[in-house]
């Protein structure tokens, strides 16, 4: 009797542990690669625009360089209508300033808190991590394009379907040839080091490197990675024309500095 009121408990009582390590076993695995790595792109996105020093770099100096050169007619900005040679230097600002300023001081400092070799041992991973950096690069690049496009359009800009088209490929090889940038400068020098050399470096490409003025010595700045893309996009936006020769330019320096990047990255 009492052997039956025991088997009789067993039955009503708590399942096995067995069965209950089973029931408690998570289900699924991890997410797939490109939802992992679209998560990764909009948050650094977003952190990026809630960061005031980062909306300075990349919104608020672009506007007023755009409203400075569309209104001086002091600046020679080549030959074409004012607004859309304007609006074609300030794209490559905000290019460098997010692709490579922002990208590389934001990554240095992650490098240096250790933040790159944790998130790399997610499930991630470095490729998820490196393509979720370009991924907020290119989300940021198309906030930049929206609002500088809105404020050109005040300023007296009258966009053209073919132009707006022919500088798309010059704003994807910029992003990919200085977020690479970027990211070798931020992998392979201290945190404080890429601060500095990063700004030294985007002052340099402002005042001289053919961004939204053409440069007195054209031969050197055509094959600096700004100079091209300065030239592509005035070429696209103020002629309504592909320079390949530019585009050329900034995809050899995309992928020396891909492949650089590949070799002497260090994630801590």
């Amino acid at each position: 009797m009492s052997g039956s009121a025991s088997l009789a408990a067993r039955a009503d009582g708590p399942p096995a542990p067995s069965a209950l390590a089973l029931d408690l076993t998570p289900a699924g695995g991890a997410a797939p690669w490109w939802r992992r790595t679209l998560r990764q792109g909009s948050f650094e996105a977003r952190i990026a625009l809630r960061n005031g020093e980062q909306l300075l770099l990349t919104l608020v100096l672009p506007v007023i360089v755009l409203v400075a050169a569309a209104r001086t007619t002091s600046l020679d900005l080549g030959t074409g209508d004012r607004p859309s040679l304007a609006l074609a230097g300030v794209l490559a600002v905000a290019v460098v300033s997010t692709a490579f300023t922002g990208q590389a001081i934001a990554t240095g400092f992650d490098r240096r808190n250790g933040v790159l070799r944790l998130l790399a041992t997610t499930p991630l991973g470095r490729s998820g991590l490196l393509a979720g950096k370009v991924l907020a690069v290119l989300l940021l690049v198309l906030v930049q394009v929206v609002v500088l496009g809105a404020v050109a359009l005040a300023v007296g800009w009258h966009p053209e379907a073919l132009r707006v088209l022919a500088a798309v490929p010059a704003v994807l090889l910029g992003v990919a040839a200085f977020t690479s940038l970027g990211l070798l400068l931020a992998g392979t020098v201290r945190a404080e080091g890429t601060l500095a050399l990063a700004n030294f470096v985007w002052v340099l490409l402002l005042a001289g490197g053919g961004l939204v003025l053409p440069s007195p010595i054209a031969r050197v700045t055509d094959l600096l990675p700004s100079g091209a893309l300065g030239g592509a996009l005035r070429s696209a936006l103020a002629g309504g024309t592909v320079a390949a020769g530019p585009l050329v330019v900034l995809a050899v320096w995309a992928a020396v500095a891909t492949a650089a990047c590949s070799r002497w990255f260090r994630w801590e």
